[in-house]
């Protein structure tokens, strides 16, 4: 059976993600087909000391499953990468390739897509009209109720924002019971069906200090979030809370749900990447395509300079993998 390909977008060029692509096929991931210009490849792998072997490929059926090369969907960036320093020019290309990466995954023709991360400022600039990635890639799929949904996960923890990039004084009139309730419903749905996990315990979080405590600090946990919580149960889903976010990501505390639905962005991302920073993946649940990402930035900061940590690629390389195997199991089935 030929083993399809994961789609890797080149996200933003100045950045590190040329790099960390390079050091993962490398460390020996296989089976990946990445959108980049080659010469652009080739240089970065030069100033890595990397021997390379590039395999150019007009599309993911071209594909070569016993090949140990690099196989590269070539595009032509508009201004030469400079690492460090985005280009507006080169815009479109990151957006073409992120379209063209879900189409094809959509087509079957790829198992997945894992993105690099995009510069969202640059992309602004050239009149990117979408908050983030998960809110661009949904646009491109038929996504389910609820979606899209933003999982970030490690092997100590999994957690999905309600409301994902919209400032903080929006996010008590941007919550809802039935939002509440749908993005439970879809979590639990794929942490089933994705993850395997045959009864799933989803913990939610609590909008204010102390989740209100009782009315005193805020209403919204007892008379949004509660409710919504009993409706989840009364239709069989194991959802509890509201929960205090400050005592809900403790290491006794993780033993007892499977994720965390929290309100806000920053509410659950902090700590997941507090616990692990280099090995979370960013999993966009709901969208009818396998989509993965590390769980950094594109670290312009950095670029450029050799020492950028593959792992958090290497791990949402992985899990889409993981992923799109079960779908297939399941489809086959």
């Amino acid at each position: 059976m030929t083993v399809r390909p994961l789609i890797i977008t080149p996200g933003e060029p100045a950045g590190i993600g040329a790099e960390i692509v390079l050091k993962a096929w490398q460390s020996g991931i296989t089976n990946i087909c990445l959108i980049d210009q080659p010469t652009h490849i080739e240089r970065t792998a030069a100033a890595l000391g990397m021997t390379l072997s590039l395999a150019e490929i007009t599309d993911p059926a071209s594909f070569d499953p016993d090949s140990r090369r690099l196989h590269i969907i070539p595009i032509r960036w508009i201004k030469p990468p400079v690492a460090g320093a985005p280009d507006a020019a080169n815009a479109p290309q990151v957006i073409s390739a992120i379209e063209r990466a879900a189409s094809w995954a959509r087509a079957g023709v790829a198992a997945g897509i894992v993105t690099n991360p995009i510069q969202k400022s640059t992309l602004y600039d050239a009149g990117f009209a979408y908050p983030g990635h998960t809110e661009f890639l949904a646009s491109l799929a038929e996504p389910d109720r609820g979606a899209p949904l933003m999982m970030l996960a490690c092997d100590a923890l999994r957690v999905v924002p309600a409301t994902i990039h919209i400032a903080l004084n929006e996010v008590p009139q941007s919550i809802s019971t039935p939002l509440i309730i749908e993005k439970c419903q879809l979590l639990n749905a794929n942490l089933k069906n994705g993850f395997g996990i045959p009864n799933p315990h989803i913990a939610v979080c609590g909008l204010n200090p102390h989740a209100g405590e009782n009315g005193r600090m805020g209403y919204e946990d007892d008379t949004i979030i509660l409710p919504a919580i009993n409706q989840l149960q009364a239709e069989g889903v194991n959802a509890t809370g509201p929960y205090p976010a400050d005592t809900l990501f403790h290491a006794e505390a993780r033993k007892t749900y499977d994720a965390v639905l929290g309100m806000y962005h920053d509410q659950v991302l902090i700590p997941l990447k507090t616990i692990d920073f280099f090995g979370g993946v960013n999993v966009t649940l709901g969208l009818d395509f396998v989509r993965t990402s590390p769980d950094h930035g594109t670290g312009l900061d950095i670029a450029g300079r050799g020492i950028a940590r593959a792992d958090s690629l290497i791990a949402a390389i992985k899990m889409a993998r993981r992923l799109a195997d079960k779908i297939t199991c399941r489809t086959a089935a």
